[in-house]
């Protein structure tokens, strides 16, 4: 089984310093960056889940509930890692968690 912890625990504070700022600072960019980043999570584990299936896209639920898409990809993708255990994939989903919480600057 994979060490998913390394992909949750900068989920977790990231989202918890979405759920901080106020609406204003996240329409300036951080809830776009999340969302996107929602996104390619979601996007990774509907493709562990269902090889072969174009991903459904997340949709755009607003700035105040990016922080709970998120939260709920990253949890469709650690599931996903359980089933279908991927270090590559993994691997690849941290650095992208790493780059968008550095560029979103919260």
């Amino acid at each position: 089984m994979l060490d998913t912890t390394p992909l949750t625990s900068p989920v977790d504070r990231f989202t918890d310093r979405l759920r901080a700022a106020p609406h204003s600072r996240l329409r300036r960019g951080p809830a776009a960056a999340a969302l996107t980043l929602a996104r390619e999570l979601s996007a990774r584990a509907q493709r562990l889940d269902d090889p072969g299936t174009e991903p459904r896209i997340m949709p755009d639920a607003g700035a105040l509930l990016v922080a709970d898409q998120l939260a709920v990809a990253v949890g469709d993708l650690v599931e996903a890692l359980r089933t279908a255990p991927s270090q590559r994939e993994l691997d690849e989903a941290v650095r992208s968690v790493a780059r968008v919480v550095a560029e979103a600057n919260l």
